[in-house]
């Protein structure tokens, strides 16, 4: 493929191609991930709650800690603190 308004052809051509390759690896492991999650479910486990500890291990050890300070204070202003640990205590 020729120059085109500057554009080496070629070069074009193979970002394309490998951005369409990628694409397609992202679409298989999408499904793969997707197949264990049911494989999750049905052992039993609760999705919703797995998801979120997915998402909690990404986070680095800080961030962990500043989201559960901000949890805490939240439930504790709606009251719902003291009645987890009362439950907790039971």
């Amino acid at each position: 493929m020729p120059d085109v308004g500057g554009v080496a052809g070629d070069r074009l051509r193979s970002f394309i191609e490998r951005i369409e390759r990628l694409e397609e690896e992202r679409r298989a492991l999408g499904e793969d991930i997707k197949e264990v999650y049911s494989e999750a479910k049905s052992a039993g486990f609760d999705l919703p709650t797995m998801r979120a500890v997915i998402r909690i291990r990404k986070m680095d050890q800080d961030d962990r800690d500043e989201k559960q300070a901000l949890l805490d204070t939240y439930m504790n202003a709606l009251g719902m603190l003291e009645s987890a640990r009362k439950r907790a205590a039971g």
